[in-house]
């Protein structure tokens, strides 16, 4: 009888911790924009990402662990240098918290959200025959956006806006970031 009550009550704390965290893979496409006015010209690019989540829900509220590899694309140009393009690829780890706003029952939520996002840049590629701009490795950023789950999907839209100078000369260049990523729960 003991083993029974045991038995059971491992049953409803498994699925009691289930709804209290998701986990699950996140696959997202981004538009990377150069802020600065120190150059002449930039532009924007695209790139992918993708990477896990962990979520811990507290009734409207949650907290939400990200890490993955995230590609960004943007390009500058000083004034008498050619145009300077950058490919940036590295580790990326991101804390969130959130409300949500809007319930759809048992189908799931509307949520918005914000937080800090690192990302540590160790594959850097410039494309550029004359002087490339030296970038600064690691980009800390903050964040902010709205999601929705549907089923077991999570579909998110968040800005992160770069407050680390990546040009360590006297220049100015941050980046803002145009993410939309989608992930599945496993649980």
């Amino acid at each position: 009888m003991k083993k029974l009550f045991f038995a059971v009550l491992l049953c409803f704390s498994v699925n009691g911790f289930a709804q209290l965290t998701q986990f699950g893979p996140q696959f997202s496409g981004n538009i990377t924009s150069v802020i600065s006015n120190d150059f002449v010209s930039k532009s924007s690019g695209n790139d992918i990402g993708y990477g896990g989540f962990v979520r811990l829900n507290l009734a409207l509220f949650y907290a939400q662990a990200e890490v993955g590899y995230t590609k960004s694309k943007f390009s500058v140009s000083e004034t008498g240098v050619s145009e300077t393009q950058y490919e940036l690829g590295g580790s990326d780890a991101t804390l969130l918290a959130g409300i949500k706003i809007i319930p759809l029952g048992k189908l799931g939520n509307v949520r918005a959200f914000a937080g800090y996002n690192w990302k540590n840049y160790s594959d850097i590629n410039t494309t550029n025959d004359f002087n490339t701009i030296s970038l600064a490795r690691n980009n800390h950023s903050i964040l902010a956006g709205v999601g929705v789950d549907i089923w077991r999907l999570t579909l998110d839209y968040r800005y992160i806006a770069g407050i680390t100078d990546l040009d360590p000369s006297e220049r100015d260049l941050k980046t803002g970031v145009s993410n939309v990523s989608l992930g599945f729960k496993f649980l």
